[in-house]
């Protein structure tokens, strides 16, 4: 297992990024539950935020890729609007305890 973070730096509502082993996540967390994704979009290939822990659409309830304008649900990474339509990012596991995220192997 890889350490993310503390539960208080990723709180609800809110998204983040992470480097772990050279490779770029995003973290989100809602109604209490973490989601951890590659932050790479299905369209390019490429990072989904410009601006650092800026994966959230601007009612916070879609993750957003800011280059394409694709929105990807939360709960799964099912793309449901844009150029990568019914693509998916790729999802990760982690696990949450008292001492914060973990990236789980």
């Amino acid at each position: 297992m890889h350490f993310l973070c503390t539960s208080a730096e990723l709180g609800e509502g809110q998204s983040r990024g992470f480097t772990s082993e050279n490779t770029e996540l995003l973290g989100v967390r809602r109604q209490g539950r973490v989601y951890l994704y590659r932050n790479r979009c299905p369209h390019r290939g490429i990072a989904l935020n410009w601006q650092p822990d800026q994966f959230l659409d601007s009612s916070a309830s879609l993750i957003t890729c800011a280059r394409h304008g694709a929105l990807f649900l939360i709960e799964n990474g099912e793309c449901v609007a844009g150029p990568c339509e019914g693509d998916a990012l790729e999802a990760l596991d982690c696990h949450e305890d008292s001492q914060g995220i973990w990236l789980t192997d």
